[in-house]
């Protein structure tokens, strides 16, 4: 493994600013503390820094030589409003607000990396460093590219990374294609006829339709879209009824749906409306339908993973760059690649023994209580996000077609 040796002397100095902000997490659009944080580091590296675009988020730039060619790398600040059951020294010291998701972690490496491509980048143009707010679920990509990120830092290709819990420590994935899900909400109101529950043909049950609704709405995944075709229909929440003999007036239905495409999300939308309105009408009642798109899917560019994987098999060897299994989680770094080409990576974040004393005893999974981020991974994320930056821009070397 080729990190780089300056990287990692100062890697205990950035782990405990990680350390600092997983100790103080702040939820989507909150991240004043972060932000400033960031902006008084990037400054003391001679970094110049814009701030404010998306809200609280952070620009900064890092330009040497004449080239006006460019590459962005962003990372996400925001927390999760969760309540941390560890007990180790940096635990979170706000009740109900956590770093569960290792964005202090994301933001760590990328100032690990800034710290470097400052005092010893070897490239020829600038490398903008993202750091972005309200990735967990504000949208907070979709509002920085609405404030005139792109316009106002114009870049070949924008870049992203996450931690992955499970993957061994050492290891990278990546890959073309869709890699995250897009994420969208739905709620249906039941409006049927209340009654006694002991007198059920006077009534026109809210209940029966719903639970006709949820088992048709599978249907859809198993019959009208194709099997090589990813779809998942969860309805989340049921919500009926005052007392037990009594026959609800009405009933409401909340869930999400998660695709990798829009052609099948378009489908998928308009059949979960018909299934609703008819099965409605079969029953005698009726229904509004609502339904809201919130992430597209994160699709990587081929090109761009290419040119990515290559930088990673540099630094660890081909043999730890995986294959990346796309997930149904969603992301808003979707949003940035919808802009520009791009692509979003794994960094593994090993099996959590990496866990001091005191954590929690679950697992060290994403949006767990007893999670934390691996800080052994600092020097290595901060090292390949040096090193794409430095192939990319390399001197002499002319922007990609």
């Amino acid at each position: 493994m080729k990190v780089l040796d300056p990287i990692v002397a100062q890697a205990a100095s950035i782990a405990a600013i990680r350390r600092d902000i997983h100790a103080h997490p702040e939820l989507c659009f909150e991240e004043h503390r972060t932000a400033e944080l960031v902006a008084q580091s990037l400054m003391g590296w001679g970094i110049p820094v814009h701030r404010g675009l998306g809200g609280t988020g952070v620009v900064g730039v890092v330009k040497k030589g004449n080239s006006a060619r460019a590459i962005g790398l962003r990372a996400d600040m925001d927390a999760l409003p969760l309540q941390e059951k560890n007990t180790f020294a940096h635990t979170s010291r706000h009740e109900g607000k956590m770093h569960a998701c290792g964005h202090d972690g994301h933001t760590a490496m990328l100032l690990a990396a800034a710290q470097h491509l400052a005092a010893h980048g070897d490239f020829d143009g600038t490398v903008y460093l993202i750091f972005q707010p309200a990735e967990e679920g504000g949208g907070g990509a979709d509002r920085m590219i609405k404030d005139g990120l792109f316009q106002l830092f114009p870049m070949e290709a924008v870049y992203g990374m996450h931690n992955w819990p499970g993957m061994p420590a050492g290891a990278f994935a990546l890959s073309p294609g869709p890699v995250m899900a897009s994420s969208n909400e739905f709620k249906i109101t039941i409006r049927g006829k209340g009654g006694h529950a002991a007198m059920p043909h006077n009534a026109t049950d809210p209940v029966v339709v719903a639970c006709q609704m949820v088992q048709a709405f599978q249907t859809i995944i198993s019959r009208n879209i194709k099997p090589i075709d990813a779809g998942v229909i969860s309805v989340t929440m049921i919500h009926a009824g005052e007392a037990t003999n009594v026959i609800a007036d009405g009933c409401e239905l909340q869930g999400t749906v998660r695709t990798f495409t829009l052609d099948v999300l378009d489908k998928i939308e308009a059949r979960m409306q018909e299934v609703a309105q008819y099965t409605c009408a079969a029953f005698g009642a009726t229904c509004d339908f609502q339904f809201v798109r919130n992430y597209p899917p994160t699709i990587n560019a081929k090109r761009e993973v290419s040119f990515a994987r290559d930088v990673m098999a540099s630094i660890v060897g081909p043999e730890r760059v995986l294959k990346q299994e796309p997930t149904m989680g969603a992301e808003d770094f979707a949003y940035m690649l919808q802009a520009k080409p791009g692509a979003y990576a794994f960094i593994g974040n090993g099996d959590g023994v990496h866990r001091e004393m005191g954590h929690g005893g679950g697992p060290c999974t994403l949006h767990n209580p007893s999670y934390d981020f691996n800080d052994e991974l600092i020097p290595l994320g901060a090292t390949f996000w040096v090193r794409l930056c430095e192939a990319w821009l390399a001197k002499g070397v002319p922007a990609h077609a």
